[in-house]
């Protein structure tokens, strides 16, 4: 097999191999190599155990608009990450387990500390956007209007968050390269950040028809 580079800043490949000529990006050069390999970037791993626990967070807060909110638009809104967001923790928990990579990172023990019981939320470094268990209680809490408020600013919290782990996880070195996790993060970004307008716009939407 030959490889010939066609640009100065390597757009894409060119391969020879068996008489036939094709192109690769060097994303999915990088990628076969890893997979052929049997191995996988730590940052990718870390980047899909902490996308599970984080849409973990986000699943929880749709699953109390039913009983607390009559508003149609969050309704809808809610339904619309929740099923997103249920189908995408399948994909990460197939994608570790293809990789034969656990779904949660393994917690270091302490000698001297008792660790029959995983550590709470708040006990751990909260990963970007996620709510505190403050923010949580008081969603649950609230009802109406107050819960609309509420949820519709921790989800866009929420939503920024990920896209921040998104961005790190790309400009991590060597991070992202793998075809279908580069293809659920684009997916994820895209998604999250249509979603964070939407919400927006409910928010403007809700204050405009306060003011009247």
């Amino acid at each position: 097999m030959t490889i010939f580079p066609l640009t100065p800043n390597w757009a894409q490949v060119y391969f020879h191999c068996k008489g036939k000529f094709t192109f690769r990006s060097p994303r999915e050069v990088v990628a076969r190599a890893l997979l052929a390999a049997g191995t996988s970037v730590a940052a990718d791993v870390e980047f899909m155990q902490g996308m599970i626990v984080h849409h973990a967070q986000a699943v929880k807060m749709t699953a109390m608009i039913a009983s607390h909110t009559q508003n149609k638009d969050v309704r809808t809104l809610g339904a619309r990450i929740s099923s997103s967001q249920v189908d995408e923790i399948k994909f990460m928990k197939r994608w570790l387990a293809a990789r034969s990579e656990p779904v949660s990172k393994a917690m270091p023990s302490m000698a001297g500390m008792d660790m029959s019981h995983a550590p709470s939320q708040e006990s751990m470094a909260r990963m970007p956007g996620m709510l505190t268990a403050q923010q949580m209680e008081a969603l649950q809490k609230a009802k109406g209007a107050e819960f609309d408020h509420l949820f519709l600013l921790g989800m866009i919290q929420h939503h920024g968050g990920a896209l921040t782990m998104v961005k790190d996880l790309f400009d991590t070195a060597g991070a992202g390269q793998d075809a279908e996790l580069f293809n659920f993060a684009t997916d994820a970004d895209n998604t999250q950040r249509a979603e964070i307008r939407i919400m927006e716009t409910i928010l403007n939407k809700k204050t405009l028809e306060e003011k009247r």
